[in-house]
């Protein structure tokens, strides 16, 4: 199950584009769907990746190529992240009971979370001495 590159461009750009469609309709109010409905697309998207994450990690796992392995599960959690803020902004959006008594600070901390793990990675990724 291997994406091309295009391929993955391609997915990429088809949901977030059906993404901003859904959304503008949304806030047009031409649709009067649930917040959850309108981001559909970005749970496609997020379900596909995760399978493909989980079918590299475990091929990964079973190559016994360790520091790989750790990037995966690195960017299995910044996909789980993302769904997690998703999931906290649409029940906020919907206001529902918990949610909507919640604060915002306690809805963004998972995309926080997510934005600093990217910040750690990228100042790794370019400070650290290449071995290789």
């Amino acid at each position: 199950m291997k994406m091309s590159l295009a391929q993955r461009v391609l997915l990429t750009w088809l949901f977030t584009l059906l993404f901003l469609i859904v959304l503008v309709l949304k806030l047009d109010e031409t649709l009067l769907w649930n917040w959850f409905l309108v981001f559909i697309p970005l749970w496609i998207f997020d379900a596909v990746l995760l399978v493909l994450l989980t079918v590299k990690l475990v091929g990964r796992c079973k190559a016994g190529h360790e520091r790989h392995v750790r990037r995966k599960v690195c960017y299995l959690c910044a996909v789980l992240l993302k769904l997690a803020f998703l999931l906290a902004l649409c029940a906020r959006l919907e206001h529902y009971a918990a949610a909507a008594a919640a604060k915002l600070s306690c809805i963004l901390a998972p995309l926080w979370l997510l934005l600093l793990g990217a910040i750690g990675d990228l100042g790794y990724s370019t400070f650290s001495a290449r071995t290789e």
